[in-house]
C-alpha cells in the first residue's frame, strides 16, 4: 500500500484488491465479507442477497443512460450475478451546493424509471448537503437486498473445459463515458446500462450448469476474468477474435490509447459455463434484448493456472492481467 490513497485505488484493478485484501478484510473479517462476491449472501429463514455501491460518474449524464439509471441497474446486476432476486433498494443522496434542482430532478426520476424496469421498489434512503466545492455535484449510494433463488455460483466451481461467454460487446459504457468527458462524442456509440436481473434469470431457469456470473464493472472484462482464477491452478483461454467489439468502441479506444477489455461494462454478463451447456446458455442469452450479441469467448484451461491468455487476431499470445491503474476514473 502506498501512503496516500491515489484514484488507482479506485479502479478495480490491482490496487482496488490491495486495498480490499490488506486494509479492509482484516479489520472487518467475517465470513460473509471474506467471499468477496459481488453481494453478500446472509443466512436466515430464507437466505438473503445484499449489496451496496456509490456511483460518482463524471458526467452526470451521458449517451445511454445517467447516474440515476447507473445506480439502480448496478446494485440490482450485484445482486443477480450472485444469483438473487432483487427486490428492495435503498438510496442515499449526497448533493453539492449549488446543484441545480431541475438536475436533481431528471436524475430521481431516471431512478424511478430503471427501478420500475427492473422490478425493484426503493423503500429507504438518506439525504446530504455538503458545502460548494467539497463535493462534485451529485453522489449516490444504492444498498439493494434479495432473495437467494440460485445458490452455489463462485469461481470455485469453475471446472477445466469450461466455456466462458460475455453476454455481449465489450467496453461500450467506458467509452461512452469518457468521450462525453472529452467532448469528443459523436455517432451512435452508448453506454449499455441495463439491469441483468432478467439476463440472469433466464439462464439459470435452463438448469445449465453455470458456475460463476459476473458483471464487469470497473476493471472490464480482463479485470473480471483474473478474478476467476487468481491463486487457482486454472487458467482462461481467449480468442481474441471472438470476442464482441463495436467497431465505433475499437476505433474511439485506439484514439484515446484505451483497451476495450479494460474498459468498464454496465450491462454485460460474464458467464462460466460448464462445456456441454454453453451452447443452451448462449441461444437463452440471444433471446434476451440484453444478450443478443452473447458468444463464447474462452475455455477454462490448466495450461495457464492463475492467468488469463488471449490468442490474438495475428495469431500471438498475450497475457491480460488485472488493470494496474486507473484507465478511466469517475466511470461509475
Amino acid at each position: 500500500m502506498d501512503e496516500i490513497i491515489t484514484l488507482d485505488y479506485g479502479s478495480g484493478g490491482k490496487k482496488t484488491s490491495a486495498l480490499i485484501d490488506t486494509m479492509i478484510v482484516p479489520r472487518m473479517k467475517n465470513p460473509y465479507l471474506s467471499a468477496l462476491g459481488d453481494g453478500a449472501i446472509l443466512p436466515g429463514e430464507k437466505d438473503l442477497v445484499f449489496s451496496t455501491d456509490s456511483f460518482v460518474v463524471d458526467p452526470l449524464f451521458f449517451p445511454g443512460g445517467d447516474i440515476g439509471e447507473l445506480s439502480v441497474c448496478g446494485t440490482v446486476n450485484d445482486i443477480a450475478v450472485c444469483g438473487g432476486e432483487p427486490k428492495f433498494l435503498s438510496c442515499a443522496l449526497i448533493l453539492e451546493e449549488g446543484l441545480e434542482t431541475a438536475v436533481l430532478e431528471k436524475v430521481l426520476a431516471s431512478m424511478s424509471a430503471a427501478a420500475e424496469r427492473a422490478g425493484v421498489q426503493i423503500v429507504t434512503g438518506d439525504t446530504k448537503v455538503v458545502e460548494r466545492g467539497r463535493g462534485d455535484k451529485l453522489y449516490i449510494n444504492t444498498s439493494g437486498i434479495g432473495f437467494l433463488r440460485f445458490p452455489g455460483l463462485t469461481p470455485k466451481a469453475i471446472r477445466e473445459g469450461d466455456k466462458v461467454i460475455l453476454s455481449g460487446t465489450a467496453g461500450d459504457h467506458g467509452t461512452a463515458v469518457m468521450l462525453a468527458r472529452s467532448g469528443m462524442m459523436q455517432g451512435e456509440l452508448k453506454s449499455d446500462c441495463a439491469s441483468l436481473n432478467g439476463l440472469c434469470s433466464a439462464i439459470l431457469q435452463t438448469g445449465a450448469g453455470v458456475r460463476v456470473l459476473r458483471d464487469p464493472t470497473r476493471g472490464g472484462v480482463a479485470t473480471t476474468l483474473n478474478e476467476f482464477v487468481e491463486g487457482s491452478t486454472l487458467g482462461i483461454a481467449l480468442d481474441e477474435t471472438a470476442i464482441p467489439v463495436r467497431p465505433e468502441v475499437e476505433a474511439a479506444c485506439e484514439m484515446l490509447g484505451l483497451d476495450p477489455l479494460y474498459c468498464a461494462n454496465e450491462g454485460k454478463l460474464l458467464c462460466v459455463v460448464a462445456q456441454e451447456d454453453a451452447d443452451l446458455v448462449v441461444r437463452e442469452m440471444q433471446k434476451c434484448s440484453e444478450g443478443q450479441n452473447a458468444a463464447v469467448i474462452g475455455t477454462v484451461t490448466a495450461r495457464y493456472p492463475g492467468r488469463v491468455v488471449m490468442k490474438t487476431k495475428f495469431g500471438g499470445s498475450r497475457v491480460l492481467q488485472k488493470l494496474a491503474g486507473a484507465q478511466l476514473p469517475r466511470i461509475c
